[in-house]
């Protein structure tokens, strides 16, 4: 994996970069969630959100590393 890309002349870090992606899949997933009523039946709904962010971002990870190889 790339430590970093140029975004405009600006090097940003790889791991920020699918960070943020990983924010926006989690955000809609939140919206998915929510409105499927699913957060009724979880226990702790921000415990669960934080598991998901992780779960996303690591398959994110994942697959950057199998794209690369």
């Amino acid at each position: 994996m790339y430590g970093e890309f140029s975004f405009y002349g600006v090097f940003v870090p790889t791991l920020l970069g699918l960070m943020l992606l990983a924010y926006l899949l989690n955000s809609g997933l939140h919206l998915v969630l929510q409105r499927s009523g699913a957060y009724r039946h979880i226990w702790h709904p921000a415990l669960f959100n934080l598991a998901l962010y992780v779960i996303v971002l690591g398959g994110l990870f994942s697959l950057m590393r199998w794209m690369q190889s």
